[in-house]
């Protein structure tokens, strides 16, 4: 879980990749956001619970800014699988970057709104747990007029349409599509469309499948020019080809091995210098199997 969290984030780190994000899935596709307008924010922020100060990070925020103004901060939330309380944890982030900008040092700096995207990456099942803060508080109905509901902003990626995917521009269209594919089919038939970032989209496709594979063909692509996903399944499977040779040439010698210590034994008992059921101990089998080979 840890190794797909920390993969996702290296990928979406990149500003094409941060903007292509946001342009799909909140602008339709149009290009609102340019990716030389965004600045990395820290995703770190402090608060204080219990009178202890304690600390929250994002996954990945960025400033959306003009004429060096911020006109918003967008936060990127990765999930491979749904979270009930996510709404509290999203409310945390955003109530905590509208109380920095509440502070006396940023009193005259122009107010911006805070966006959090929660990406759901996971494609065996839907989201089924609460999109909004009322869904997981447990509210007393005298009370339920004075309590400010609370939505995320939540993204199926898997179970978004065929069409909405092929929008995107950058490497998350090769994620969008893997995640699409094998919620639909259970299989993943690769396109030619050109990787950006070759290392960081492998290691995150390895974080996926668990198959490790993929980041071990990074330095078969290093210092191409391009590379597309069908090179990189057809380098997979040459690594599967050998692996697969590598384990029957061993499992071979094993067998060869094994063999010659059998004859070596058969000929002990013949001989009388041991008794069949101590040679059958040293095969490692039972006296019955060892009596066949004798035979």
């Amino acid at each position: 879980m840890q190794d797909k969290d920390i993969t996702e984030k290296m990928l979406e780190k990149y500003n094409d990749v941060f903007a292509d994000i946001l342009n799909v899935l909140l602008f339709a596709g149009r290009d609102v956001v340019d990716e030389s307008a965004l600045m990395d924010a820290l995703p770190m922020s402090m608060l204080k619970i219990d009178g202890r100060v304690r600390t929250q990070e994002r996954d990945i925020a960025k400033y959306w800014r003009k004429n060096k103004i911020n006109v918003a901060l967008f936060g990127l939330e990765n999930q491979t699988v749904p979270n009930k309380l996510m709404p509290l944890r999203v409310f945390g982030y955003d109530g905590a970057e509208y109380v920095k900008q509440s502070r006396k040092e940023n009193g005259d700096r122009a107010k911006y709104p805070v966006i959090t995207l929660v990406l759901y990456l996971g494609y065996e099942k839907r989201w089924n747990y609460p999109k909004r803060l009322f869904e997981v508080l447990d509210i007393d109905e005298d009370v339920r007029p004075y309590v400010n509901d609370f939505k995320i902003n939540l993204f199926e990626i898997a179970y978004l349409e065929r069409e909405k995917i092929d929008l995107f521009k950058s490497d998350f269209r090769i994620l969008a599509d893997y995640l699409y594919q094998m919620r639909e089919n259970r299989d993943y038939i690769a396109d030619e469309t050109n990787i950006a970032h070759v290392e960081e989209l492998l290691t995150l496709m390895s974080a996926m499948t668990g198959d490790n594979r993929f980041e071990e063909t990074i330095n078969d692509f290093k210092g191409k020019e391009k590379v597309n996903m069908c090179e990189v399944l057809d380098r997979v499977e040459a690594r599967g080809i050998e692996k697969g040779i590598e384990k029957g040439i061993e499992k071979g010698i094993e067998q060869g091995i094994k063999r010659g210590t059998i004859n070596t034994l058969i000929s002990l008992v013949k001989d009388g210098l041991i008794s069949l059921d101590e040679a059958a101990i040293r095969a490692d089998m039972s006296a019955e199997d060892f009596e066949k080979y004798i035979k």
